[in-house]
């Protein structure tokens, strides 16, 4: 199933172009789900559909309220944040009660659990997941939260997986039938089998969601407001989403205003024309090279209310990437959001990305090219720790295992070259093979 996340900076207009991609597709006869986590009243006023809040008339069995058809083909509904959050709860104390009972703890009534920060990402995944797995849709339209919460919320099932096999490695489990004979010399009841079999689900829960960020249909879109800040704001969630591996398939600019000959007689709206065709043109310059496909929805002169305003921006809404034939390369103009929803997952990665390439012969050593376009230098840390490199990016941090050749090595060397890092590796006499 082709899945689109759409994020941007804040007030950019993330659920507005949620919208308009999930009516653009439906448009072209695919059956579309949209979820967002926005519970207040944006997601109604600019679908023109009121969306139940959860868990009134909740789905039974699904991570979101009942979806409601805001157009032909295109349903729409509320991540159910709160009462996922309510679920693993209850499920955590009744799997954790004899545990409970030992450190003498008193289990939560229902109505004393009431959601914690930090909930919404877990509901998020959870929701995501169970997309896939209902395969009702052609394609899943997630409207995410800001930016840098959404390169945080796509990082966590890769980071609590590894959190989960530090604090209980496979060896351990090994103990299980041992459970039993400590609890008679200790006296005290041990945990229970199913608190670790609780472990071990989640586990393999996070593993399915992660399996759906890294699926090859599943892409990033961007949304910004074209102006002095967006440009530098925008480049660090790019090598924020870069580093995650997440594919991003389009950059969307909100409430771009006419750049015709009407603004020429009023200075102050003028002002603001030129703003944003400067941004507009960093944008350009700066995303068409590496082949991601821009597109402008253009501003209405007011909030877009309803399926009339939100049937203009599709109608109106116009992209441009790099394309051509004949192994020509030249600018292609589009018919808008829905553009990039096709090719997917034939269209991925550069080939190059994430691969170590062999230089032992010209310059003895071993690079492995990681792409983080958007990234500054001085952003930038590098951390080698056992097997294992700690890249970082600005607020963004990732642990990344090394590749079996790389492990017999030690770092020599960075740099950031075309928008990747590429790291040096020197062989370790110690543990290289050696030549006969």
């Amino acid at each position: 199933m082709r899945t689109v996340l759409v994020t941007g900076t804040g007030g950019a207009g993330r659920t507005t172009a949620a919208a308009a991609t999930a009516l653009a597709a439906a448009r072209r006869g695919r059956r579309v789900l949209l979820l967002t986590t926005d519970r207040g009243p944006a997601p109604d006023a600019v679908l023109g559909t009121a969306l139940p809040l959860p868990p009134a008339d909740g789905t039974a069995g699904a991570p979101w309220a009942r979806p409601v058809e805001a157009a032909p083909g295109l349903w729409a509904a509320r991540v159910a944040t709160g009462e996922h959050f309510q679920d693993r709860a209850r499920d955590l104390q009744e799997r954790g009660a004899s545990l409970f009972d030992l450190l003498g703890a008193t289990p939560l009534d229902p109505e004393e659990l009431t959601e914690l920060p930090g909930a919404e990402p877990l509901a998020v995944l959870a929701a995501l997941r169970a997309a896939h797995t209902a395969a009702a849709w052609d394609l899943l339209v997630v409207d995410m939260p800001p930016a840098h919460e959404t390169v945080r919320l796509l990082a966590l099932p890769e980071q609590l997986r590894r959190y989960l096999r530090r604090l209980l490695p496979a060896e351990r489990q090994a103990a299980r039938a041992l459970r039993p004979m400590l609890a008679q010399l200790a006296g005290v009841p041990m945990p229970a089998q199913r608190l670790y079999e609780t472990a071990e689900r989640w586990e393999a829960e996070l593993a399915a969601v992660q399996d759906v960020i890294e699926a090859g249909g599943t892409t990033v879109r961007l949304v910004a407001d074209p102006g002095p800040l967006a440009v530098d704001a925008l480049r660090l969630t790019r090598a924020g989403l870069a580093l995650q591996g997440c594919r991003l398939d389009a950059l969307v600019a909100n409430r771009v205003l006419p750049a015709g000959d009407g603004a020429a007689g009023d200075s102050w709206l003028a002002g603001l024309v030129a703003e944003q065709q400067t941004a507009l043109k960093a944008l350009y310059e700066e995303y068409l090279i590496d082949g991601v496909t821009l597109c402008e929805l253009p501003h209405l002169g007011r909030d877009p209310r309803g399926h009339e305003d939100l049937g203009a921006l599709v109608d109106g809404a116009a992209s441009t990437t790099i394309g051509g034939a004949g192994g020509t390369v030249g600018i292609v103009e589009g018919e808008g959001l829905a553009d990039e929803l096709d090719g997917w997952p034939a269209t991925g990665p550069e080939p190059d990305a994430w691969t170590v390439e062999d230089r032992l012969a010209a310059d003895g050593v071993l690079l492995w090219r990681l792409p983080l376009p958007g990234a500054d230098r001085d952003a930038l840390d590098l951390i080698r720790r056992g097997d294992e490199l700690i890249v970082g990016v600005g607020p963004f941090r990732r642990v990344l295992p090394l590749p079996s050749a790389l492990r017999r090595c030690t770092v020599s060397g960075a740099g950031l070259r075309d928008g990747a890092l590429c790291v040096r590796f020197t062989p370790d006499p110690a543990l290289w093979p050696r030549t006969v």
